[in-house]
């Protein structure tokens, strides 16, 4: 058995997810779709990702981290188990029925090849520059699902949330 591999992020109209450090926009409906969706998951996150995110995590979360560094500094409440590659990280989730990427920029690009599934924010926003998401290419990635969201109150862009599944697996070992 292996675990479904699914990334999440929310992306720029230009395909940036950051300027550097952090989430640019305040959308309060993302954030509680994205806590819903990685609620009692086991979550990839690359180690800065993960550092910006101390605090966030919950009982029930199972963060592994993907670095190069052999030490981290693990959150009070909950452990991460540090990982060296996707596939160490997919051999460890093997039986969990998801392993859900949450990032950065590097972990994306070097997760995307394995991935089944993209479940993405897109804001309809330009940022000019920073991090990107890898292409999502409609050839490879079929839409399944789309909830829109218009600017509001609380919201100072519209996005929309879709959902994507793999049409055809890549062949990792060419």
């Amino acid at each position: 058995m292996s675990a479904h591999l699914t990334l999440i992020a929310a992306v720029s109209a230009d395909g940036f997810i950051s300027r550097g450090q952090g989430v640019p926009w305040d959308l309060p409906l993302d954030r509680a779709q994205y806590r819903a969706y990685t609620e009692n998951k086991w979550l990839l996150i690359g180690r800065r990702t993960y550092e910006e995110m101390l605090g966030w995590f919950k009982l029930g979360h199972h963060p592994l981290v993907l670095t190069r560094a052999r030490q981290i500094s693990p959150e009070a409440a909950i452990s991460p188990q540090v990982v060296y590659s996707i596939s160490q990280a997919l051999l460890i989730a093997q039986n969990q029925p998801e392993l859900v990427c949450c990032g950065g920029a590097e972990i994306y690009a070097a997760a995307m090849p394995y991935a089944q599934r993209l479940v993405i924010t897109h804001v309809h926003e330009f940022l000019g520059s920073g991090l990107p998401f890898p292409p999502i290419s409609l050839r490879e990635w079929e839409p399944v699902t789309r909830k829109s969201h218009v600017t509001d109150a609380d919201h100072a862009f519209a996005f929309d949330i879709v959902t994507y599944q793999r049409i055809r697996q890549l062949d990792l070992a060419a």
